[in-house]
């Protein structure tokens, strides 16, 4: 696996493979990979011939006061994990190389309505920042599929619409979550839970598996949700939200059958997410 810097690097050492018609794989990420990750990258080895990681704490997509300076960097790590994975090229521009102007006077994009609402509404400008890095680097990678969680259910559905929107000629994969063996969600940022914390994380998948048992039992989803709502706080949790939505994200309309349920909770320094998909009885 070779590690770039530079955008003229990579632009070169794409060159060939994009002329010689080998189908390119990108997976952005921020680092401090874990499993999860290296399953994006496994998943894009089974879709292209050629993969592309890149490593980038993007400082657009964090709000004021967020763990952009706490936010862990591993590279040696994650070099060996990727490389392991079946890496080819590894992308770790800094700062200034992606936003040589600085961040204020940056060109932004923005997404709306799938953006708004749930991780949108508590951190303003977050998706932004996401739907702007992504298009940096699908313009510099210019991939024909890339990988990206599904755990960062929104994450995705902004993704999706971007390139839906722009008419970009790539294919998004959602790559399942990876959980841990009590259920709870890979995630970096579950490296700042302490020994108790991560007892009680588990908590959160739990408290979805619940209330997706009470819909799919007829319960009424208001109630079922303010039920799970006091279980997450019983759990040591203080939600930030707990929602039930159809799967592009819009508002469950009359007699919608599929769904997702998505919720975000603080639990101790950790802003903890994940989400279900169901379908609900008739």
């Amino acid at each position: 696996m070779h590690t770039l810097s530079d955008i003229a690097a990579l632009r070169a050492a794409l060159e060939t493979p994009r002329r010689q018609g080998r189908r390119i794989a990108l997976v952005p990420t921020m680092g401090n990979l874990h499993a999860g990750h290296l399953a994006l990258v496994e998943a894009a080895r089974q879709r292209a011939e050629l993969v592309v990681a890149t490593i980038f704490v993007n400082p657009m997509q964090f709000g004021p006061g967020e763990d952009l300076d706490a936010y862990p960097r591993t590279l040696a790590d994650d070099q060996a994990g990727l490389a392991g994975a079946g890496c080819d090229l590894l992308f770790t521009p800094d700062t200034t190389t992606l936003y040589p102007h600085g961040l204020e006077t940056h060109t932004r994009i923005r997404v709306p309505q799938v953006s708004e609402g749930l991780c949108g509404g508590s951190r303003p400008g977050h998706f932004d920042g996401v739907a702007t890095v992504v298009s940096i680097l699908f313009n510099l990678v210019q991939p024909d599929v890339a990988c990206f969680g599904e755990k960062d259910y929104q994450q995705l559905a902004v993704i999706r619409r971007l390139v839906s929107d722009l008419h970009l000629p790539i294919e998004i994969v959602g790559v399942p979550i990876v959980r841990a063996d009590d259920g709870l969600a890979l995630s970096s940022r579950n490296g700042y839970l302490s020994a108790a914390q991560r007892a009680q994380a588990p908590g959160l998948y739990r408290t979805l598996c619940e209330l997706r048992d009470a819909l799919l039992a007829g319960e009424p989803r208001a109630a079922a949700i303010d039920s799970a709502l006091l279980r997450l706080a019983d759990r040591g949790f203080t939600p930030d939200y707990l929602e039930v939505r159809a799967p592009d994200l819009s508002p469950l309309g009359p007699g919608s059958r599929e769904a997702v349920i998505l919720a975000a909770a603080q639990l101790g320094p950790a802003r903890l997410i994940d989400n279900l998909t169901l379908t609900l009885p008739q």
